[in-house]
Order: structure tokens, then sequence, then C-alpha cells
């Protein structure tokens, strides 16, 4: 097993794949790559995967047929691991976690991320597909914190991924199934733990979005990851998740709340890695007004008119990397939204 993730590491891949009838594979620059022509067998996959596990793992996995967990490498790596059953056999996934945690310059993201490490309270939400950096982008900007305020920053994680240094900031880390028994538990308690900021590894339910808006409302700072593709699918998802009858009431009280939204992508380099395109959402006295009043559909010219106040359409982003050489016009196309628009900036 630590063979291939000898591999993963000197490839500088993101991701291993191991499932049965097929060779290892792993994602290099977010493509998917064979290790070699070897394919596994399904019992020399059950036989790495479970070595990787202590007995109430075993338990847990063969109760529930899918877990999650991190992995220490012998380098010093850590990989956070879903182990899963695919047609009666075990599968696995696994994701390198960078071990430093970088700048909000080091990762291309938008400077105006600065500026909500200064904020005490409100909801900041980071969003995206599955593995485009959501997790990398809230640990920049809690890094940052970390190092400039003497604030107690509470972590609630399924698995842990970063681990924050000592600095200035006391950082608590918790961790699903090892920490803390369920989300609901986690949340619930996080209150009476006095904390200043809280990192909700994913809204996942209606629980966790109720108690992220809760502990928002409460005068705390929360960040938190959705798997959603736009500011304005950010807003209607939440909203969606609660009783018809609640809803008028959930729309006030993000709309006090919310501060911002970054959806983000990561796209292939010509310059080899990947690159960041981010659409911001501010909440503007105008854009509150819209989530109190349930017009959604107006957010996309929001943030497209008002570049000068710091937000910034996916469009302007993925141009931007364009004009830097960094991805071309036609990748620019395929990410857009609205694929017109490339073509319209340029002009």
């Amino acid at each position: 097993m630590d063979d291939l993730l000898d591999i993963v590491i000197k490839r500088n891949a993101s991701d291993l794949h191991l499932v049965a009838t097929y060779p290892p594979i792993i994602r290099v620059d977010g493509s998917l790559e064979y290790i070699n022509s070897t394919e596994l067998t399904k019992e020399v996959i059950e036989l790495q995967l479970k070595s990787l596990l202590n007995e109430e793992q075993k338990k847990i996995l063969d109760e529930y047929k899918e877990l999650d967990l991190v992995y220490a490498h012998k380098s010093g790596n850590r990989f956070r691991i879903n182990i899963f059953y695919e047609r009666g056999n075990l599968s696995g996934a696994f994701r390198l976690i960078p071990t430093s945690i970088k700048s909000v310059e080091g990762l291309g993201l938008p400077s105006i991320l600065h500026e909500f490490t200064r904020l005490k309270q409100g909801f900041i939400l980071v969003t995206g597909p599955t593995g485009h950096g959501k997790t990398t982008t809230v640990a920049s900007i809690l890094q940052e914190i970390n190092d400039k305020y003497p604030r107690n920053i509470i972590t609630i994680e399924d698995p842990i991924e970063y681990i924050f240094p000592k600095s200035k900031a006391l950082v608590s880390q918790r961790e699903l199934g090892r920490d803390t028994l369920s989300w609901d538990n986690s949340l619930k308690s996080v209150l009476r733990e006095d904390p200043d900021i809280v990192f909700i590894g994913e809204m996942r339910d209606f629980d966790t979005i109720s108690s992220a808006i809760t502990i928002a409302e409460t005068g705390h700072l929360v960040f938190a990851t959705l798997h959603t593709n736009s500011a304005s699918q950010t807003i209607d998802r939440i909203i969606d998740v609660f009783p018809e009858n609640q809803q008028n009431q959930v729309r006030s009280q993000l709309a006090s709340i919310i501060e911002c939204i970054i959806s983000q992508r990561l796209i292939e380099s010509n310059k080899g890695g990947r690159v960041v395109a981010s659409e911001v959402l501010l909440a503007t006295p105008a854009v509150r007004n819209i989530i109190r009043e349930g017009k959604t559909y107006q957010i996309d010219n929001v943030i497209q008119t008002s570049s000068d106040l710091g937000m910034i359409s996916l469009e302007r982003s993925l141009v931007s990397l364009v004009k830097e050489g960094k991805i071309s016009i036609e990748k620019a196309q395929q990410v857009a939204s609205r694929p017109d628009e490339i073509l319209r900036l340029f002009r």
C-alpha cells in the first residue's frame, strides 16, 4: 500500500483509486492515469485496504459498507481515504492532503478573501464540486486568522484534513467518529465551547444547515462548505432544505448573517498543475434584500455588475486566467456557466 502512495506523492497526484479489475489509477492535474497495466484483484484490494484499519473501523465498514478515515504515510504526508463497496467488492479512493497550508496568494485566490479574516461574526460559504479545493480555501483563510488573532477556532470535520499549527489562535479540531459521534451532537455542543469561529467541514443536510445558521445568528463567525455550483444555487439549496412553512423565516435569517459565498473550480492549466477560478458574491444591502425577497434569479446579474465592489463572476475570473496564459479560451468556455459571456468579455 505504501508503495502505491509513494507514487502518488512523487507524481504530485491528487488522488489514487483502487477498484477491482482495474490497474491502480491516479489523478494528475485533473486527469486519470494508470500507474501500470496490472489489474488488481478483489482479494488484493481487500487485503491492502483492511491493512489500514483497526478492529473498530473494520466493524464500522462491515455495518455501513463505507468508511472515511485519514492515513498518515511514512513520509509524513496524510491521505483522506474513503473505502466503499462496488459490485460487492471493496474499493478505495485516496486524496493526498498537502502538508502545508498555502496562503490566499499561494492558491491564486482573490485578494478580497483577506477581508474575511477581520470579521467577528457572520456566515461564509465556500462551494463547488467535489475535489475542487473548498477545504483548502477555508484552511487558507483560517490559517491567516490563526497567525493574526487570538481567537478560539473550533473545526468539525469528517475526517480532519489540514492540521493547523500552534500560533496566536487556539484551534480545536474535532473529527466525526473519533471525537464526536454525530454532526448534530457536535454542533449543539460547540456553543458551550466558547468559540469565536466555527468551521463545519460540510453542510450535508437539514440538521447541519440549521445548526450552522443558528451558530452564526448567535454572534459567531461560521465557515462551511457545500456542494453547489454557484452562489445563487447555494442560496436556493439552503432555503429548499427547510419545510415550505419555514422558508420565509430562513430567507430572513440567511439575509441577516451571510457575508460571502465563494464558488470555485479547479482547472487544468496550460503550464501544468491546476489553477482556481472563483465566483465571489458579497452580501451588500442589495444582495441581502434579494435573498429576503426570494429573488435569487437576480444574483448572477448583481455579481456581473458589481465588480467595483469586489464581486467576481466566474466568467470574469476565467477570462483573467486566459489573459494570463494559464488556460485556453476553449477551456474557459467549457467551465463557464455562460460561455457566450467569455467571448463578450474579450471584446
